[in-house]
């Protein structure tokens, strides 16, 4: 079997293909346009591998995007390229609604058109949309969780982009009988994210003893998901989810902004204090102007895939933390590296 991945470079989609490439025997073909997100250093392990393939490609370009498709004739595609931080749509929205909404746009019109010249492949053929759960807006704290069937009140201009992103592949499966899946995941964290987001930037700046910026009060809560189980969801998907359905990707785990990186810093002194004072890190936190449109919660119910692919999260946010503490300190470099080309990108 042979899978295109879109967005290889990234976070979530490192992950993804050494988990195929060390544990499948998917041939895998990953597409990347390396924007300061993207990191090809995170895919050393399997770079060499004979089942891999790299394709430095902006998914806004059709053409390209074509041209892979028809030589390569993979059996489905994981899309996970995308703008994904909120906060610089806010300051660059064009950027989003380039990638997220024309982007996937493109990569349907493609996927619809291979299907069309390989029709054998049409069967079993999957294009799984990941998406996020912010499409769903934000709840109050008494408010249920987030299930497939809530309505999409998107805050920021990324949430919008990729809720318009989800309506797209939901119409090219209506419309055109698009094999299609959409996942909607709540935050993930773990190894190899740029840190920009919260848990990474929280490990990067305490390390470096620079103020840790809090919105608001900090009191915002988030579901969060160890990114391993994610890839232990999406190969469920890829496995054995049902063409037009939506399937919701949670940790399980519903905990303020404030509290988990006042866990970061106590998991930071565990490891390099030792048996020394402790608690000294907190004075790093620094809150600031909460930002535009800032989402009070978020909380993701993950029954349906635990009921239809009998998936749910290994870790809690505890075992998770600490893996991914633990992980950052023993890879200074990978994170140096990063930072320097985003520098240079600037």
């Amino acid at each position: 079997m042979k899978t295109l991945i879109t967005g290889g470079a990234g976070f979530i989609g490192s992950n993804l293909i050494k988990y195929l490439i060390e544990r499948t025997n998917y041939k895998v073909i990953n597409i990347d346009n390396l924007t300061y997100a993207g990191n090809p250093n995170s895919l050393d392990p399997v770079k060499k591998n004979k089942r891999y393939t790299f394709e430095q490609i902006d998914i806004t370009n059709k053409e390209l995007l074509s041209e892979v498709f028809h030589t390569e004739q993979p059996d489905s595609l994981l899309h996970l390229a995308a703008e994904s931080h909120v906060d610089r749509s806010i300051q660059n929205p064009e950027h989003f609604v380039k990638t997220n909404i024309y982007g996937t746009y493109n990569l349907l019109e493609v996927t619809r058109e291979y299907l069309k010249s390989f029709p054998i492949k049409c069967k079993d053929f999957k294009f799984i949309h990941i998406s996020t759960d912010e499409v769903y807006g934000d709840l109050e704290i008494e408010e249920k969780p987030f299930t497939e069937e809530s309505p999409y009140f998107p805050s920021s201009p990324y949430s919008a982009s990729k809720a318009s992103s989800d309506h797209l592949v939901r119409a090219w499966h209506r419309t055109y009988n698009l094999p299609t899946i959409i996942t909607n995941c709540s935050n993930n964290y773990g190894p190899f994210q740029f840190p920009e987001k919260l848990i990474p930037l929280t490990i990067d700046k305490a390390l470096e003893g620079r103020k840790i910026p809090v919105y608001g009060d900090g009191k915002q809560i988030r579901d969060w998901l160890y990114v391993k189980d994610h890839i232990r969801a999406l190969m469920e998907v890829l496995k054995r989810g049902i063409v037009g359905e939506t399937y919701n990707i949670g940790g399980n785990c519903q905990i303020s902004n404030i509290e988990v990186i006042k866990m970061i810093l106590d998991l930071i002194e565990e490891f390099l204090l030792k048996n020394e004072k402790k608690g000294n890190l907190y004075k790093l936190i620094e809150f600031v102007e909460d930002r535009p449109g800032h989402d009070l919660r978020y909380a993701i119910d993950i029954s349906k895939i635990k009921r239809e692919l009998q998936w749910e999260p290994k870790e809690t946010i505890n075992t998770g933390l600490r893996k991914t503490v633990e992980w950052y300190l023993s890879n200074k470099d990978w994170t140096q590296i990063i930072k320097n080309k985003f520098k240079n990108k600037k």
